[in-house]
């Protein structure tokens, strides 16, 4: 029997025994929809607006938190450093951002200019990133508990009041996710410098040889690391309206997760940042619906650590299928 003849759920299912990079492309949606299924069988509340508005509630943080990520792990790098250097940005904007708002941005764009010199420094040094931004992490932590010792701080209204909008129809969360994954999904896939900057990682002479600077390329990717991070860092206490030295220190392995999970690999310039974003949100998810089921918090981890393992289990599957 041809493929014509099939009926059309039977053709599209040959159709991903054909392509298995097609399966391993909508590997990410796949495991947000399992997520969803699983959480809506459960419990038939969460399927709601105001279910998925609480579950979702801290998506937006993890999802800029993933994107720096990303950025990273495009040229190449790994940054153990995102989680302490969010909540350094929480103190900083939790202590002048309602006094002195001029004050904060300068210290905060001192921040991101901080990050592209340790792109720099990893660059001409030769150093590897991991030992480099390990060492940062403690830099970024120090600074945030000399800062404010114990959590407090104020935050602006403005930043709580658009954390806590509720949009017409669709979930702010949702929006904003689905907002930040095309923004960096044009930035880095869709524009001609983005082709540059994922080449960077992934054959670094051939960008080298074409008259490209690498360590100006290493050095705006850790930038718009930066960025990114400072925007999480704003949009989480925006949420929890009381900044803390540690308040994302989980950032850091849920960002690697987020990007692995969305189809991102540990070779330069093999991400996705739709898939990260993605990856974020099923990480929130799955985090969030023990805290929506009364479970303990404190199986968060393991739940997250058992989506991630599952869907590389899957991916290794699909690799194999591909090599064969």
């Amino acid at each position: 029997m041809t493929d014509a003849a099939l009926p059309s759920p039977a053709r599209e299912q040959s159709a991903f025994y054909r392509d298995p990079k097609l399966l391993r492309r909508a590997l990410p949606a796949v495991s947000l929809a399992a997520v969803l299924i699983a959480i809506f069988i459960l419990n038939d509340r969460a399927m709601s607006y105001r279910g998925l508005d609480l579950m979702l509630k801290y998506a937006v943080p993890i999802a800029f938190a993933t994107i720096a990520q990303m950025f990273i792990l495009t040229v190449n790098d790994l940054d153990l450093s995102i989680g302490a250097f969010v909540g350094l940005v929480a103190c900083i904007a939790g202590i002048w951002m309602v006094e002195q708002p001029l004050l904060c941005l300068l210290i905060l764009a001192g921040c991101v200019a901080s990050y592209a010199a340790v792109g720099a420094l990893i660059h001409v040094r030769r150093l590897p990133s991991i030992v480099v931004t390990l060492g940062m992490s403690f830099v970024w932590l120090g600074i945030a508990v000399i800062l404010m010792p114990t959590p407090g701080g104020t935050v602006p209204e403005w930043l709580k009041s658009l954390m806590s909008w509720k949009s017409p129809i669709i979930p702010f969360p949702i929006i904003a996710c689905v907002v930040i994954g095309l923004i960096a999904h044009l930035l880095l896939m869709e524009s001609s410098y983005g082709a540059v900057l994922r080449g960077a990682g992934g054959n670094a002479t051939a960008v080298d040889r074409a008259g490209w600077s690498l360590l100006k390329i290493r050095m705006l990717m850790y930038a718009l690391a930066g960025f990114f991070a400072v925007l999480s860092g704003l949009s989480l206490i925006g949420l929890t309206t009381s900044p803390d030295a540690h308040i994302a220190d989980r950032y850091t392995l849920l960002s690697i997760a987020g990007v692995i999970l969305g189809g991102g690999e540990f070779v330069g310039g093999r991400v996705s940042p739709i898939g990260a974003v993605i990856g974020a949100v099923t990480l929130t998810l799955t985090g969030s619906f023990l805290i929506f089921m009364r479970i303990s918090p404190d199986w968060q981890i393991g739940a997250q650590g058992a989506v991630l393992i599952v869907v590389l289990a899957l991916r290794a599957l699909i690799k194999l299928r591909e090599a064969r």
